[in-house]
């Protein structure tokens, strides 16, 4: 059996060299790993890198680019059984990642997995708290929720190839694909032991347009959810303020404080504009949020 890691990347320079590494010192028993990076345009010697480590390459354009889409060419240039989607700033923990990740779709408990995920240090404190949230420390094999995260997540080959992601959606493309899968019949994994550091260190920009993209792409998921202001306010509100007593209760509160209260603000800012966006997206938006830049 073969496993492919799939890569999706734009200028991952900075830890794909450690992400490639770990993938070359997974203990992988009776399982050829085949590693794919489907690039999106990176200009800082990420291509470079994984030429260096003997990778696949596919390309695709800032024109052509989707979650989604990327992710289907890349699947689509894959030769493995089992797709490991990681992203090119997440780093295995240890040696057992890859064999963890796979485990439950080799023994045909589930069709697609997600692995557990925590910040780096340069993650925002309110990343590090949602990370704590969505990625708990016991596995769930099978979950009944839809929720799933590409960042660190497997599916098998052929669930991909009869299903595939969603290219047209802004974002939350693994949690459209999962809630398909389970009305299809399939199932969902969380696997705890399957850990990733997942390295962010984004600007309010970008932190504000990720939230904002993905709310969008809820509306096709969950077109019952709709955030007013008064939401918005609230969330912030009580976000911060639960944020600021776990940071007391730690004495991390003095170092995060203005942090907490940025990230915040951006993140359910970003959610209320994304949530209330409903006309047809123009080209220049679609780049906007479709291109992680």
């Amino acid at each position: 059996m073969t496993i492919s890691v799939v890569i999706r990347t734009l200028n991952e320079a900075r830890y794909l060299s450690e992400l490639l590494q770990s993938i070359q010192q997974q203990q992988t028993p009776g399982l050829r790993v085949q590693t794919v990076v489907i690039d999106s345009g990176s200009t800082d010697g990420t291509l470079a890198i994984a030429q260096q480590y003997a990778c696949t390459i596919a390309h695709i354009t800032r024109e052509q680019f989707s979650f989604g889409r990327s992710l289907n060419w890349g699947c689509q240039a894959a030769k493995g059984d089992i797709l490991v989607l990681v992203s090119g700033h997440c780093v295995p923990l240890n040696t057992q990642w890859l064999h963890a990740l796979c485990a439950p779709i080799v023994h045909g408990q589930v069709a697609y997995t997600y692995g557990k995920q925590i910040g780096g240090p340069q993650t925002h404190f309110c990343e590090h708290r949602i990370f704590a949230k969505y990625f708990p420390d016991t596995s769930v094999v099978p979950q009944t929720g839809f929720f799933c995260n590409n960042a660190n997540s497997a599916i098998a080959r052929s669930a991909w190839a009869q299903h595939q992601f969603d290219e047209d959606v802004t974002g939350l493309e693994d949690m459209e694909l999962a809630q398909r899968l389970q009305r299809a019949g399939a199932a969902v994994g969380y696997v705890a032991e399957a850990c990733v550091y997942h390295h962010h260190a984004e600007t309010w920009p970008q932190v504000r347009r990720r939230f904002e993209r993905e709310a969008l792409a809820l509306q096709k998921i969950m077109p019952q959810v709709h955030v007013s202001p008064m939401d918005t306010l609230r969330y912030i509100t009580t976000s911060i303020w639960r944020d600021w007593r776990y940071a007391l209760q730690h004495k991390q509160w003095r170092r995060n404080a203005l942090d907490i209260a940025k990230y915040r603000y951006n993140q359910f800012m970003g959610v209320y504009k994304g949530n209330q966006e409903h006309r047809k997206l123009s080209h220049a938006e679609k780049e906007k949020y479709y291109y992680p830049v």
